[in-house]
């Protein structure tokens, strides 16, 4: 029966690998070094431009913060040819739709459009980069928006401070150690001189990569690319600082109270490597199997037969330069968070004296033969990875093979790595708590 099982989900893994089909895309530099990749999926009449900026909170100042996500709102403003308010409004009326994100390592804009309406998509990222107008009364509006946003996703929202508090601890060099919202202290104190500098260092060509995705003719799209794009000039060579954090030897411990908060939480976070070591692959692994979905090793354990929690996560946060990987629980009941503690690293402890069973490595790497395939099924995501796999990989290619690392891995990686990482000396230990009541 175990056999008959088994092949069952090897075969089932076949097909789901024979429906991720390759990514076909062609890439090149046009002279002021702005990096153009293009894919061609004549299936369904839409296009995605997007242009993807190797800018991101950890290239500012500690003591400017939250310029690059101010900037993911400032660009909208307006540009010499767009007036100011119309660009979603220009969007929309031509059947698109467009947003844009900001990491700690890079900041994304892109359009949805029916594939008629692909210059217009060129020339709106075009005007973005060549012709902002970077003035105090979009300053000013972007700082009430920028502040409101804050108050909404951070200051008011339960839990919505623990990554800050986190990585404060966690990072003591790299800027890694703010959010990228930064601080609005900052961001009320800064000159419009200085936002336009951070403009004129970051927004330029050979700062950037240009994805066009979708129901396109490459020799029409090459030829619209150069004529918007083209005559940008390039930018000053960007000098990027390099940050090398001091090893954790022994538990950091940290309190935080929310005023938002009626259950504690308790928060285990470890420095981890750069996403582009494969160790960091494995780590992703690793906290899949601990914590995604009911089936995992600490949701049925803790929330399910011993019920000691309301919630258990683990995930692996992986960025340009480091990553962390953080677990944790909010307890239930009578559960202290010393119990949860001792509960989430027994199950630590034995992924580093065992192998994981032959069973949940394949359950593993079912999951994540879905989440490729599920990756690359709209253009819209296949612009996103082909920006980030050469921006922040420097290899465009991984949206194809980046499944194969995942399958080579090991259960003796998995079992090397959780000991190299998840060491109890090598964490921070966050106790997230309500805010204390005052006696009368």
């Amino acid at each position: 029966m175990r056999k008959a099982m088994f092949s069952v989900t090897l075969m089932a893994t076949v097909a789901l690998s024979a429906h991720a089909q390759k990514v076909t895309f062609e890439e090149y530099d046009l002279d002021n070094g702005m990096h153009v990749i293009l894919h061609q999926d004549n299936s369904a009449p839409v296009v995605t431009t997007s242009v993807m900026y190797h800018v991101g909170a950890k290239d500012e100042d500690p003591d400017k913060t939250g310029f690059a996500h101010f900037f993911e709102h400032l660009l909208f403003e307006g540009t010499e040819n767009i007036e100011r308010g119309k660009w979603f409004k220009i969007v929309s009326s031509n059947g698109g739709r467009n947003n844009a994100n900001t990491t700690q390592d890079r900041t994304y804009y892109y359009e949805v459009f029916p594939s008629n309406n692909l210059e217009l998509g060129l020339w709106l990222e075009s005007e973005r980069l060549l012709h902002p107008i970077i003035n105090q009364i979009g300053v000013d509006t972007q700082k009430e928006v920028v502040q409101e946003e804050k108050r909404l996703r951070v200051d008011n929202q339960p839990y919505g401070r623990w990554r800050e508090q986190m990585f404060v601890n966690l990072f003591k060099k790299h800027p890694y150690r703010w959010q990228t919202i930064g601080s609005l202290e900052h961001l009320a104190s800064a000159t419009l001189e200085d936002f336009q500098k951070f403009n004129e260092i970051y927004y330029v060509p050979n700062n950037a990569v240009l994805v066009v995705a979708g129901d396109i003719d490459i020799p029409t799209t090459k030829k619209m690319i150069q004529n918007y794009f083209g005559p940008i000039p390039k930018g000053k060579e960007i000098k990027r600082n390099t940050f090398v954090e001091d090893p954790i030897t022994e538990t950091i411990k940290a309190e935080f109270r929310d005023p938002n908060i009626q259950i504690p939480a308790i928060l285990m976070g470890y420095r981890t490597p750069a996403q582009t070591e494969r160790d960091a692959y494995v780590l992703d692994m690793i906290s899949t199997y601990l914590s995604d979905g009911r089936s995992s090793k600490l949701y049925k354990k803790l929330v399910d037969e011993k019920k000691k929690a309301l919630q258990v996560f683990a995930f692996n946060g992986s960025q340009e330069d480091y990553g962390s990987y953080i677990i944790g629980g909010l307890p239930l009941g009578g559960t202290s968070l010393e119990d949860l503690i001792a509960e989430i690293d027994e199950e630590i402890v034995k992924i580093q004296q065992e192998l994981i069973s032959e069973r949940d490595f394949q359950k593993l790497q079912n999951k994540f033969e879905n989440r490729f395939v599920n990756a690359n099924s709209s253009v819209e995501g296949i612009a996103n990875s082909l920006a980030r796999y050469h921006m922040l990989y420097d290899n465009t290619n991984l949206i194809n093979t980046e499944i194969d690392i995942y399958r080579s891995i090991t259960r003796d990686e998995i079992k090397e790595v959780a000991n190299k990482y998840l060491k109890p000396n090598q964490r921070v230990i966050l106790e997230y708590l309500p805010e204390e009541t005052k006696a009368n």
